[in-house]
């Protein structure tokens, strides 16, 4: 697995420290997750995600297309 350092200040890393001994898991799982719940995935998930939704709603891959990135600028906002 690909290791990834980053900088968090003292806060967020004491946060995120503390939430992880609380759920009894990794740090790393914790970020993995959050970032997972933003919409961080790579292209070839997407791209599956966009291709079952045209199957299921019968609409043209750009239509698809157009409106997986409204649905997700919308998620995004918290609309």
């Amino acid at each position: 697995m690909p290791r990834l350092t980053i900088s968090l200040t003292d806060r967020t890393h004491r946060a995120l420290k503390e939430a992880a001994a609380r759920r009894n898991r990794s740090m790393g799982s914790i970020i993995e997750e959050s970032l997972e719940l933003r919409g961080i995935q790579p292209y070839d998930a997407v791209e599956d995600i966009v291709a079952r939704a045209r199957v299921k709603s019968r609409l043209s891959a750009d239509d698809a297309m157009t409106l997986a990135v409204e649905e997700t600028r919308r998620f995004r906002d918290g609309d």
